[in-house]
């Protein structure tokens, strides 16, 4: 994860560097809000990334002299035909189209949609007390 922090901190300086080199050549409030918005949400990611990183173990992606064959082996569970996803993404878009469109009856139909998705996706195997 300290790579992936990293890369977030070199782009906050970016955005940050950014904002006032615009700020000077533009003076024009809106796109400095909006680069330096940008900057402060790419903080919060690598902030975040910096946080994790010391809290996991060291990842073959952090250690300068690890070999490929350090990162083989098993990643994780991922889920073989989920259509949970599938319906999120549908609800999500249909949630959109109500926002763009300032049609509440149809974020009314949306929202909870998109919370019954939502639900379905996180505990899709979450197997309760005497179920083993």
């Amino acid at each position: 994860m300290k790579v992936e922090a990293r890369l977030f901190e070199v782009i906050t300086i970016f955005f940050f560097g950014a904002a006032i080199v615009y700020g000077f050549l533009a003076k024009e409030p809106v796109g400095i809000t909006a680069i330096t918005l940008t900057g402060g949400l790419s903080l919060i990611i690598g902030t975040y990334f910096r946080f994790v990183a010391r809290r996991v173990e060291t990842r073959p992606e952090d250690n300068p002299d690890a070999e490929i064959s350090d990162g083989a082996g098993e990643l994780g569970f991922f889920s073989p035909g989920s259509y949970w996803p599938v319906g999120l993404a549908a609800a999500a878009a249909l949630g959109g189209v109500a926002v763009a469109f300032f049609h509440v009856w149809m974020l009314v139909i949306a929202v909870p949609i998109i919370l019954i998705m939502v639900a379905g996706l996180v505990f899709e195997y979450h197997v309760g007390p005497g179920h083993e």
